[in-house]
């Protein structure tokens, strides 16, 4: 016997909650300069559990070969360099609404 979600009700192997979440959010990328310059590109607004959120962390590093990290206090992404060109067509490949991604300039 499967799992069962705890918010939708529904077997954890067909559940939505997932694709819910990504539609309503509205995500901001936009770059820092930290310390002696360096360029740093930060992804906000994120809303779904920490899990998923460092998952989605994990496949930008690996597609953009990059470090970076997740703050769970901020609900951030950082990402070491100058990526906000590349990073709104890996978050719509990831299943995110193109609509609900601004990248600041």
């Amino acid at each position: 016997m499967s799992e069962i979600c705890a918010v939708c009700g529904l077997p954890k192997d067909i559940c939505v909650c997932s694709d819910i979440s990504k539609e309503g959010q509205k995500i901001v990328v936009k770059m820092d300069k930290r310390k002696y310059g360096s360029p740093t590109t930060v992804i906000e607004g994120l809303e779904a559990r920490d899990e998923e959120i460092k998952a989605v962390a994990k496949k930008l590093k690996e597609k953009l070969a990059c470090g970076g990290t997740y703050k769970p206090k901020e609900k951030t992404i950082e990402l070491q360099g100058d990526h906000r060109r590349k990073v709104k067509e890996l978050l719509v490949q990831l299943g995110f609404e193109s609509e609900s991604i601004e990248v600041l300039q």
